[in-house]
């Protein structure tokens, strides 16, 4: 569970497994998170090691500020930009990095260090308590598990929404986004979906990124 939409690496190690095969070679990039230009560490086996990717790019412009203070969630974190931009942005709040990646985890918890983001939590899924509940879930979901495990996963978190709270969501065009948003939508009792209100917030650089609502 690792953000992103594209595999990386040689193929043969994908950054949504738990223990990347990879040399775990660390290094830093500067870049650009909640409009402060940062150092970060990154490496290989984890999700556009080089730089921000374009989705992200893209859901970062889109989404309005987070809320100030509760729980928020980065859904596959990897080395942290959307993490990292929510506890920047709320310092307030608690911001879980989730993901199966221990390589990613361990970049996270060392860049919230590293930027004095004292409000990050770094977790698997699995350590994330059940009665948490989140104000706002921000997500570059890994599409490439295929369809089905997506759909277990996005129906694992969604439903741990806050009554009032939000989900966002970049998918690429040409990677199921459309059919994702109908499939959000659907009513369950109508056929295998959420029953979810979805609306698209924005459409750019080939993605669209989805508002999702209780």
């Amino acid at each position: 569970m690792h953000s992103g939409d594209g595999a990386i690496g040689d193929g043969s190690d994908h950054y949504f497994t738990a223990r990347p095969a990879s040399a775990d070679e660390r290094r830093t990039i500067r870049v650009t998170l909640a409009d402060r230009d940062v150092t970060v560490e990154t490496a290989g086996g984890v999700f556009s090691p080089g730089h921000v990717d374009l989705g992200t790019q893209v859901l970062l412009r889109t989404v309005p500020s987070p809320p100030a203070s509760g729980d928020l969630l980065d859904l596959g974190c990897g080395w942290g930009p959307v993490a990292l931009t929510l506890a920047l942005s709320s310092p307030d709040a608690r911001v879980w990095a989730v993901d199966v990646n221990e390589r990613a985890l361990d970049l996270v918890r060392r860049n919230a260090e590293r930027l004095g983001a004292a409000n990050v939590v770094a977790a698997r899924p699995q350590d994330v308590p059940a009665d948490v509940r989140f104000a706002t879930l921000w997500s570059n979901p890994p599409v490439r598990i295929g369809k089905e495990a997506l759909h277990d996963l996005l129906a694992t978190w969604l439903p741990r929404l806050a009554d009032d709270g939000d989900a966002w969501l970049v998918v690429g065009r040409n990677l199921g986004a459309d059919p994702l948003h109908r499939w959000l939508a659907t009513d369950a009792p109508q056929g295998a979906g959420l029953g979810l209100g979805v609306e698209r917030a924005a459409s750019a650089k080939g993605f669209r990124v989805l508002r999702v609502s209780r």
